[in-house]
């Protein structure tokens, strides 16, 4: 294959020339050291033209191969005591966490740990304790190798001929450069530790951010569930399944549904245990301030009260009304329905997940989880914004916390005066979450199910609740219900910190196993899917009108 003097220019000389083979055998033995380096590195010689496909893909997709067989060997035949001796101790937890999910699920932890990182190792080993068969390992693990280095070279190549045509006015440096840039990100970093304390805290904080799975992006974390959704709409002939799981809801509750509609029919049949909300009326401003008055004098409803967008997930834009400046400001902020509600002091808040065959007569609770709400105490002499970088938890989410706080950041507090960091009870906004199992109990499971069966059409979703005290709680009394939510709701327990990453997604995958299940029961008694084309004119009103959404309290 001729090699174009613009992309060949930035290779060093050395490797520009080196034959074929020998490129695809340094590519092969580099694998073992960092097998997605290296798989890139081979998409980039794909994109100067210096090696061809087969070359890349057997070197590449035969060294990932290779070094997960082997990883599985030395587990089955040295045996655990060699690991427990090893350097590799220091991964016990993990492989133990593989181990047991390998015990639950089998072979489909293996496919999935190819696209989580830092899930490799421990799988593998876990694999070979556990004396998988080792036909259906190597068929396994070299159709996802497969499918993975394919996917990796293609992308890097499609992007690589960008990137060496920019090092090609570098000529010969760039290439240099191109090979020397993990060596320049270390100086740089180790600079950066001389430097500017306020980046070099932040570049600590994203380091240990990365390291702990609660904090990761949406783009990490569910590639995985939304593979097993995959497996599931395969498995029960329908994609848009879930919207069949609630038909009381629009589309099931899996985007674009009205808060206010659950809310409805919540304080039309469970009164007692429901924060009183309306929906305000009115096109213009002030329209909407006089509608919202003469709501708030109807129902008698008094500062502190609760404004929030009709349609929301994860918690954005609520905001706890204090005076009428407030209110305002939030009603001239965005155009879309915003909801009013009675506040329910609490102090504790709950999500209980429920669910509930159609052929069943009664429902269950799947899981609780315990909203803890962070706050920072002062000391007289430090300011708000250190209080939250020195917190061990507060920092890793300390701007979402400080664009809360503006204008109150370099606020010294009065010693033991406590500064909250949040108030609506979502992960997203900086809340902290437990599992709350031990709240589960028969009373509470009843009332739960008896509210559940009063909504018309409503089988699987999430309350989120507010309470005085925990033993009202399990005596199933003393709560107010604030949000109900549908499919696309989870058992938000999962982000407990004390939680594997394993355990998150099993948990996650048992949830919509459930949803599926019932949305091909609730199939089977005549309820359509909603249609792709609403489903998609749905999610995109949502993204629009969320774009507008003020920070939440």
């Amino acid at each position: 294959m001729a090699m174009s003097p613009e992309l060949t220019a930035p290779l060093p000389a050395a490797l520009a020339h080196w034959p074929a083979a020998w490129q695809a055998t340094g590519i092969f033995l580099f694998t073992f050291v960092l097998e997605d380096a290296a798989t890139v590195g081979a998409g980039l010689l794909l994109a100067a033209g210096t090696l061809g496909w087969p070359a890349a893909l057997l070197a590449c997709g035969g060294g990932i191969w290779l070094g997960d067989a082997g990883l599985y060997a030395l587990a089955r035949w040295l045996g655990r005591e060699w690991f427990e001796r090893s350097s590799w101790r220091r991964h016990a937890h993990r492989v133990d966490a593989s181990a047991a999910w390998f015990a639950a699920r089998g072979e489909a932890i293996l496919i999935i740990s190819r696209i989580i990182p830092g899930a490799r190792l421990p799988t593998f080993l876990a694999a070979g304790f556990l004396r998988m068969h080792l036909g259906r390992f190597l068929l396994i693990t070299g159709l996802a190798a497969l499918v993975w280095t394919v996917a990796l070279l293609a992308l890097t190549q499609a992007v690589g001929g960008r990137v060496l045509a920019w090092l090609g006015a570098w000529r010969h440096g760039g290439g240099w450069l191109l090979l020397l840039l993990p060596l320049l990100w270390g100086a740089l970093h180790l600079l950066g530790r001389l430097g500017d304390p306020e980046r070099r805290r932040r570049a600590g904080v994203t380091l240990r951010k990365w390291m702990q799975w609660e904090f990761w992006p949406a783009w990490l974390f569910y590639p995985p569930v939304v593979l097993g959704g995959m497996v599931l709409a395969v498995r029960y002939r329908g994609l848009r399944l879930p919207t069949c799981a609630n038909p009381g809801i629009f589309s099931g509750g899996l985007v674009g549904e009205s808060k206010m509609a659950t809310l409805a029919r919540l304080m039309a049949t469970s009164a007692e245990f429901t924060a009183e909300a309306e929906l305000i009326p009115g096109a213009s401003l002030a329209e909407r301030e006089a509608a919202l008055a003469e709501i708030l004098a109807r129902r008698g409803i008094t500062p502190p009260y609760i404004l929030k967008p009709d349609q929301g997930q994860r918690g954005a834009g609520i905001k706890l009304i204090r005076e009428p400046a407030q209110a305002r400001a939030y009603l001239a902020s965005f155009n879309a329905p915003v909801v009013v509600q009675r506040f329910a002091p609490g102090p504790g808040e709950a999500g209980v997940f429920y669910y509930r065959y159609p052929h069943e007569a009664k429902g269950r609770i799947f899981a609780i989880t315990e909203k803890i709400f962070p706050r920072v105490v002062g000391d007289g002499k430090t300011t708000i914004r250190e209080l939250v970088w020195h917190d061990p938890r507060a920092r890793f989410v300390a701007d979402k916390y400080l664009a809360r706080l503006a204008g109150r950041e370099e606020t010294v507090p009065a010693a033991g005066e406590e500064i909250p960091l949040v108030l609506a009870g979502n992960h997203a906004q900086g809340c902290i979450f437990r599992d709350g199992a031990r709240w589960i109990t028969p009373e509470l499971t009843a009332r739960i199910d008896a509210i559940s069966q009063g909504v018309p059409g409503f089988f699987i979703g999430r309350y989120d609740l507010r309470f005085e005290r925990e033993d009202d709680l399990r005596a199933g009394r003393g709560f107010k219900i604030i949000e109900l939510n549908g499919a696309a709701a989870e058992a938000t327990s999962i982000y407990d910190a004390r939680n594997s990453l394993w355990t998150a997604y099993g948990v996650l995958f048992r949830q919509w196993r459930l949803v599926y299940a019932i949305g091909a029961a609730n199939r089977a008694l005549g309820c359509r899917p909603t249609p792709a084309g609403e489903l998609w004119r749905a999610w995109r009103g949502y993204g629009r009108l969320a774009a507008t959404y003020p920070p939440a309290d």
